[in-house]
């Protein structure tokens, strides 16, 4: 029998690797855990986290406004850049140290180095040059955004890794990308006070999501004052004699601004990680190619998380290392299931979703039911904004089943969260009917939409 330095030996330390290290180790496996920059991965050093921070600094504004009409009176308010960054860099390294702590109580072995594949069982540590030996090795490395080194200039722009900790708070920024990080950060800039530009090539922005989702989300960008130009694209950039940064588009000419973000989609970390040397077979796009159960091409070899690009969202990664330990060392063979995954985009208004959108039931089913509601939350008759929440319910005609929940507005993203049990559960329309509504909430108008709006029949909307 081989002797291994490792049972297991996990290549980057981001949710799904340490989910898989801690509970190895937990189990009372020999592990060991490597990661290049910080322990935490996208999520918690320059994802979500951090961005759900800067959500939240960004709304203030609003609620400040908004104050007034509820009877308060605000004094003059100043934002400081600065201390939100510290702020953020406070809280992510408290989160790194209960990652590590996890890691530690467990027992397995911290490394603070790049990890190289060299062999089907072998990894090179690049601090120390050495080389030890897995029996298994999981490579949860994770993805990078796009460079998009197609665009002359696109050295002077920046990504979504470096947004969060720009020196000084830019006047003026273009943001690059229709999909949600683009459209988060526009909103996140534009509530910090910033003059934000969208540009996207697209004829909508998140062209994944539900029309009414979309539709209604870029009107009320533009409602809060945030230039969109879709159906453009940036063909250049350059820096002028004042260092500001200057977009040539196709469309709208040149744009000058102090930032131009680029959220072009994001590249899985594989580039120099020895995956041929092991045998590791990847895709067209770099991202390593797993079968059911996260087993690459080469046996003993796993791959978890952005890096397969399978799902990019950090409870999948958590949710494919759970069901990694269980099929490798609970004798539990489980696939992880990617079906119905309740997703949020923290725009302004958020949006919530579960299942599959209006157009894509449209083609599944030969008749769907929709259900659609659009109004005015109860926040806003006081304080006088003009915003609008919709609310959508998709259902098979044939057996009743809702198939896909759609919410624009406040707090969308924990109301998917609890719908995204229903829908998992199978729950019909009339299950919906059945449940009394907590009044007055925005969400009771999920179970008090008794007829449908409109149907589609055949492609064919009918009345």
């Amino acid at each position: 029998m081989t002797a291994f330095d490792y049972d297991l030996f996990v290549i980057g330390g981001g949710s799904g690797g340490v989910r898989s290290g801690r509970l190895a180790a937990a189990l009372g496996k020999k592990v060991a855990i490597a990661e290049e920059f910080r322990y935490g991965g996208t999520c918690v050093i320059r994802g979500c986290v951090p961005k759900k921070l800067y959500v939240y600094a960004s709304q203030f504004s609003e609620h400040f406004e908004d104050a007034a009409g509820f009877g308060w009176s605000v004094g003059e308010s100043r934002f400081d850049w600065a201390k939100l960054v510290a702020a953020k860099e406070q809280e992510i390294a408290r989160l790194e140290g209960l990652y590590r702590k996890g890691l530690a109580n467990a027992g397995a072995e911290i490394l603070d180095t790049r990890a190289e594949l060299v062999g089907p069982n072998a990894v090179k540590l690049l601090a120390s040059g050495k080389t030890v030996t897995a029996e298994r090795i999981v490579v949860a490395v994770g993805g990078h955004p796009s460079p998009h080194d197609a665009l002359p200039g696109n050295e002077l722009c920046i990504t979504s890794n470096e947004a969060f900790d720009l020196a000084a708070l830019p006047e003026a920024i273009l943001i690059a990308g229709g999909g949600y990080i683009a459209v988060e950060f526009a909103n996140i800039f534009h509530g910090l006070g910033v003059n934000t530009t969208l540009i996207y090539r697209g004829k909508e922005i998140l062209s994944r999501f539900d029309q009414d989702m979309r539709r209604g989300l870029h009107a009320a960008m533009e409602e809060k004052g945030i230039r969109i130009l879709c159906e453009d694209i940036i063909q250049a950039v350059s820096a002028n004699s004042d260092g500001r940064r200057v977009a040539t588009t196709m469309k709208h000419g040149d744009i000058v601004v102090d930032q131009v973000m680029l959220a072009l989609g994001r590249v899985p970390n594989t580039k120099d990680l020895g995956l041929e040397a092991a045998g590791v077979k990847t895709d067209e796009r770099g991202a390593i190619i797993v079968d059911a159960f996260s087993r690459t091409s080469t046996p003993g070899i796993y791959a978890i998380g952005d890096v397969t690009d399978r799902v990019q969202l950090t409870p999948v990664a958590i949710h494919e290392a759970m069901c990694f330990i269980e099929t490798e060392y609970r004798n539990n063979p489980t696939s992880p299931d990617h079906d119905l995954i309740a997703t949020a985009v923290f725009s302004q208004p958020e949006i919530g979703t579960v299942g599959i959108s209006e157009e894509e039931a449209a083609r599944k089913f030969e008749e769907i039911e929709v259900y659609r509601a659009e109004f005015r939350p109860m926040k806003a008759t006081l304080s006088g904004r003009k915003e609008k929440t919709i609310m959508k319910l998709i259902v098979n005609a044939a057996d009743r089943k809702v198939v896909g929940v759609h919410i624009l507005g406040h707090d969308a993203g924990e109301m998917a969260q609890l719908l995204g049990i229903s829908l998992k559960a199978g729950c019909t329309k009339d299950d919906f009917d059945r449940t009394m509504a907590v009044h007055p909430t925005a969400a009771e108008e999920l179970v008090t939409m008794y007829r449908p709006s409109y149907r589609v029949r055949g492609g064919e909307t009918i009345a």
